[in-house]
């Protein structure tokens, strides 16, 4: 098939997720071929830089046969069977594996297929908690703000975008929203981090007064929030929230999907803000993207009651814990302990954020924030004033010039206005001074063109 053909059957028959579809009828749909390390290329060629790791996946880099080797060896011995009322050997290890990394008492892994699947799943595990121990009211959860968690119906009425939930609109009730850690835009204690970390964190305690806590379940959070720009957490934030979930006996979900497996420099990025949560939900870097996986991780204390009687947890998924992805997982983990991947992030992470923010001499650029490998550049019309873009702008800044010139000029990343305009970048975790460098140059260039622009 050619070049031609093959972007004209992509718009014929492949529809790809979160894309505006008629942007392609009369244009090639970019077709990747090829990964290597750092990078990937096109159909014609052309080498890409890969400064979202795929989508926050590709953690070990393009390329690694070991991992396709072991993917094609377990294949062959054993390419699927349920872990519905029955084991394998891949599966039992890597949950044990995610148990021995993960903190305090998370002992119990129960497999997806990913990230959105896993939210789901803590859900659903919380409102059978409560009823199994008597609390049959706790069923409703809390998220912030611009946070995204997924997209089947419970994970994206967890979601705190009102733009994607609106047209699947009634979704499930008993998902509330409170504040985020954007301390940019902070609308109090915006110059004293500590302070504005106590504020954002009781934000969730008058939640549950207001609802009740005996309706509430959980709190779902992100140690880093992805949606809105990469988020992190200000001082003593995860502490306070662990405090208020005990207080009032929610469960603290953190959701990892993005943050896990080096992202951040650590196995499970609680870790990295010394918080220990009652469930942890994970997918994408688990097998650095060479074979689809996630799960969640749940505390000894939230499993017993399932452990107990004729209790069962009735929810599941066919491809959950999948021989091969989990065979591949082990390989992954393997990986990153043989060449210290995780030091290297945290070896690195300064230096990736100080060629970031380099950018800051740009007029367009207001913030940059993240923290690990993934980092947020807020772009703004006024840097004293911090005033944004308007809907107008981002359709024709954002959408109309930057998203296609990043890529044009070699850097795949994510250009996006769920909130305030950002870029976002996620690179493999293999990635040096020299990516830095190279994401920043052309950050640079393009940039300064987009300024021209408004």
């Amino acid at each position: 098939m050619t070049q031609k053909d093959l972007s004209r059957t992509a718009y014929d028959h492949l529809w790809m997720h979160f894309t505006r579809m008629s942007s392609y009828e009369n244009s090639p749909v970019p077709t990747i071929v090829r990964g290597e390390g750092t990078h990937v290329f096109d159909d014609k060629g052309k080498r890409y830089l890969d400064g979202l790791a795929g989508l926050f996946v590709v953690q070990a880099g393009h390329g690694r046969v070991e991992l396709a080797e072991t993917a094609l060896k377990q294949a062959q011995e054993l390419a699927f069977f349920p872990v519905w009322s029955y084991a394998h050997p891949k599966a039992i290890e890597l949950a044990e594996r995610l148990a021995g990394y993960a903190p305090g008492d998370l002992n119990k892994v129960f497999f997806t297929t990913g990230g959105g699947e896993a939210v789901e799943t803590a859900w659903k595990l919380a409102k059978q908690y409560f009823k199994l121990v008597g609390k049959p009211t706790k069923h409703k959860v809390i998220s912030r703000s611009l946070a995204y968690h997924g997209t089947p119906q419970g994970a994206l009425s967890i979601t705190g975008l009102p733009a994607l939930k609106a047209p699947f609109e009634p979704l499930v009730p008993g998902a509330h929203k409170v504040a985020n850690t954007n301390i940019y835009r902070a609308p109090i204690h915006g110059e004293d981090p500590e302070a504005f970390g106590r504020w954002a964190a009781d934000q969730i305690e008058q939640q549950i007064l207001f609802e009740g806590p005996d309706t509430v379940a959980a709190v779902f959070v992100e140690p880093v929030q992805n949606a809105g720009g990469c988020f992190p957490p200000p001082p003593g934030y995860f502490q306070r929230v662990r405090e208020i979930c005990d207080q009032y006996d929610v469960l603290l979900v953190s959701d990892e999907v993005i943050c896990a497996f080096g992202r951040l420099g650590t196995m499970f990025a609680c870790d990295k803000f010394g918080y220990v949560p009652d469930i942890i939900t994970c997918a994408k870097g688990m097998t650095s993207g060479y074979s689809p996986i996630g799960a969640t991780v749940v505390s000894d204390r939230i499993a017993e009651p399932f452990y107990r009687d004729d209790n069962v947890f009735l929810h599941g998924y066919t491809f959950g814990g999948h021989p091969v992805s989990a065979a591949v997982g082990l390989a992954n983990l393997d990986l990153f302990e043989r060449e210290g991947l995780n030091q290297h992030v945290l070896d690195n992470e300064g230096a990736f954020l100080r060629t970031l923010q380099k950018l800051h001499d740009l007029p367009i650029v207001g913030d940059v924030r993240g923290n690990g490998f993934f980092y947020g550049i807020e772009l703004v019309k006024d840097k004293n004033t911090k005033e944004s873009f308007d809907a107008d702008e981002i359709e024709r800044v954002l959408y109309g010039f930057l998203s296609k010139a990043l890529f044009e000029n070699g850097l795949y990343c994510r250009a996006d206005d769920r909130g305030d305009p950002v870029i976002q970048l996620a690179p493999p975790l293999i990635a040096n001074q020299e990516t830095f460098d190279e994401i920043e140059q052309i950050l640079r260039a393009t940039l300064t063109e987009a300024w021209t622009k408004l």
